[in-house]
């Protein structure tokens, strides 16, 4: 394992909540295709060369910028913060680390104003901003709603070669760990963590990283995301739902993963729960647990532990992978997995309440 990220004497930006992602995609036509005409996000504007999406609920320009590019990857997960000052903390904060840091007044996408990316220490463009674009509020726009309709955006999920030291920093930037997945010596696989009051606004998985594992969109109840799977067999695409429909034990929410023409995964995702408690519990979940990842214990695909997305540096070029060394998450995935439990003690409850990392 590499050395923890050391602890920065300037105070992190206070964040407000995952915001939006920029994605670059090989074929623009058939990513609108996907994100717009099936999934039934709104464009906010678009180009010959990029489109702006958003949730039905938002009210800031974008959550999601699709841009044509060469090689499918990801450019910036991106957070909002509490105000135009909480920038020149991003910059101290990641300057006192040695990351590369960028700041552009005019931003870096449409609809947003002053705005800074880094490379993190963990190898991720990371983008924060306050000034933004205003646009309406669908909420109340029935008439334009889908039967899966996408009401916000709910999280990112990280793929690092280690989960400990990437945990580390992100409660160091404010974040606090709502769950996590260990084993009886204390290896953490998988660490989800939040700034709004919900179960996560990312959660870092174990693997080979730095990569995208998935961006996730919430509906409001389950029959939204049945509506969903139904449109997707209707127009002959099902081999894109890589997983589900199912339950998580991990946060208590109702899921599915699909994947969009150049193999982003997205989940579809409601029902998790609050934690805006200042003593909300952190839950803990045994590897060896099949029903941490789906509660009726379904096995989960191969694709789903291999499979994610490049990441690039802040001039566009794709970011090394490094191997994750130490013990993989996918090496237990038949005892993690199927319908057993390995684990000593309560088999009826394969997770414990313990204190906030």
């Amino acid at each position: 394992m590499t050395p923890d990220i050391p602890t920065p004497k300037a105070p992190a930006p206070d964040i407000i909540r995952c915001a939006y992602m920029e994605l670059v995609v090989t074929d623009l036509k058939k990513s609108r295709e996907f994100y717009v005409d099936m999934l039934g996000l709104v464009v906010t504007e678009e180009s010959d060369d990029e489109i702006y999406l958003r949730t039905f609920e938002e009210f800031i320009h974008h959550n999601l910028v699709l841009r044509q590019g060469p090689v499918a990857a990801v450019a910036a997960f991106a957070y909002r913060v509490r105000s135009a000052e909480e920038l020149d903390r991003a910059v101290a904060f990641y300057t006192e680390l040695g990351c590369r840091v960028e700041r552009r007044k005019e931003g870096f996408v449409k609809g947003i104003g002053d705005a800074v990316r880094v490379q993190d220490p963990l190898g991720f463009p990371i983008e924060y901003f306050y000034e933004v674009e205003h646009v309406e509020r669908l909420a109340w726009h029935y008439q334009l709603h889908t039967p899966g309709a996408l009401v916000r955006l709910d999280h990112f999920n990280q793929v690092t070669p280690d989960v400990p030291r990437a945990a580390k920093h992100m409660v160091d930037l404010g974040f606090r760990v709502t769950e996590d997945i260990e084993d009886s010596e204390g290896t953490v696989y998988a660490a989800w963590m939040r700034r709004k009051p919900t179960v996560h606004d990312t959660a870092m998985t174990g693997g080979n990283g730095p990569r995208m594992h998935h961006v996730a969109f919430a509906t409001h109840e389950k029959h939204n995301i049945i509506a969903i799977c139904d449109k997707m067999g209707a127009l002959r695409i099902s081999d894109r739902i890589e997983r589900g429909p199912g339950r998580h034990g991990v946060s208590n929410a109702f899921y599915l993963y699909i994947l969009d023409p150049d193999g982003h995964r997205v989940e579809i995702y409601t029902q998790d729960y609050w934690t805006g408690d200042p003593d909300n519990p952190l839950v803990t979940w045994d590897v060896h647990d099949n029903q941490r990842r789906d509660w009726w214990g379904n096995p989960v695909v191969p694709s789903w532990y291999t499979e994610a997305s490049t990441v690039l540096d802040l001039d566009g070029r794709p970011v090394p992978v490094v191997e994750r060394t130490d013990a993989s998450e996918m090496a237990v995935t038949v005892g993690a997995d199927g319908f057993s439990y390995t684990r000593e003690g309560d088999v009826e409850r394969g997770f414990k309440l313990g204190e906030q990392l």
